[in-house]
């Protein structure tokens, strides 16, 4: 793990005051607002999976497809959106194929060193995501945090601790560049908010969410692939400015980041993989049952 081990001006970026350009008028959203935009946008990616298994395996309607959705997110322990997001994402079987992945090799999950979890739970992402945070917040010695997962080409908060309900449904999805998280995820390295009331990185309307909360300052962690991808974010708040981490501090971030990023990866190619696996094997029987007997091409 030596190549994880980097100089903090290697791996962080920072952010200060802004140019003092005067601030638009903002229009703050409520949290009935707030509410309603994330049903719409959880509703988005769902719908977009059950319109496509009605096409792919010819079912009556997308009563149906959401149906299936939810058994197979009950059956397998996957979340709705994250199963919804796969069958989005994933390129389709291969047309009459029984399996989706006959060639699939599977893994045991990989080693996390650093974390407290209870004996069995290694495969279970709530207890891994639950422990991460656990370490992240105990290094920034802080009780305020989150963890963010990449859904399609969104932030979903999936984590966190000790931020009220405003801030946890406006950042329920980050889709802007106007955040830390935003930016560490886009810059593929960690990035510190000394102070939240004068940095750049933010907008007005992600600042006021983040202040009303109590947080003054921030520090973000890309969950990364070991192929460099960005997997998710993790991130701690303080209730004062801060000025910066120590190289320790920062080493340590960087090396759960990668070992989380790891686990990631191998949770989406084996639990999510699976939970596909058994989607097709439930839905093929309709499918077969169809005229034609056959997949419909594009599906």
């Amino acid at each position: 793990m030596d190549q994880f081990l980097c100089s903090p001006e290697e791996v962080t970026a920072q952010y200060g005051p802004p140019d003092s350009a005067p601030r638009s008028r903002v229009v703050y959203q409520s949290l009935e607002e707030l509410g309603t935009r994330n049903r719409r946008l959880a509703h988005e990616g769902v719908a977009a999976a059950q319109d496509l298994l009605v096409k792919r395996y010819r079912l009556d309607d997308s009563r149906d497809g959401f149906e299936l959705l939810r058994t197979v997110s009950q059956q397998c322990n996957v979340k709705l959106h994250t199963l919804a997001d796969a069958v989005v994402r994933v390129p389709a079987p291969d047309r009459d194929a029984r399996l989706w992945f006959p060639a699939r090799r599977r893994h045991d999950p990989p080693r996390l060193p650093g974390l407290s979890l209870e004996p069995g739970s290694r495969g279970a992402q709530g207890a891994v995501l639950k422990a991460v945070l656990h370490r992240v917040l105990s290094i920034a010695q802080t009780p305020m945090g989150n963890v963010q997962l990449l859904d399609g080409d969104r932030l979903h908060l999936a984590r966190h601790a000790g931020l009220n309900r405003y801030f946890t449904e406006f950042f329920a999805f980050v889709d802007g560049s106007t955040t830390a998280c935003a930016q560490a995820a886009s810059q593929r390295r960690q990035v510190t908010v000394g102070d939240v009331a004068t940095a750049e990185v933010f907008d007005e309307a992600s600042r006021h969410a983040i202040l009303q909360a109590g947080s003054r300052a921030a520090h973000s962690v890309p969950l990364t692939s070991g192929s460099g991808a960005i997997l998710g974010m993790v991130s701690s708040h303080h209730e004062r400015p801060v000025a910066d981490f120590t190289a320790a501090q920062l080493a340590a971030f960087q090396q759960t980041g990668a070992h989380t990023g790891r686990w990631l990866s191998w949770h989406w190619n084996t639990v999510v993989l699976d939970a596909l696996e058994r989607l097709h094997a439930t839905a093929t029987p309709t499918a077969l049952r169809r005229p034609s007997g056959r997949f419909p091409p594009g599906a």
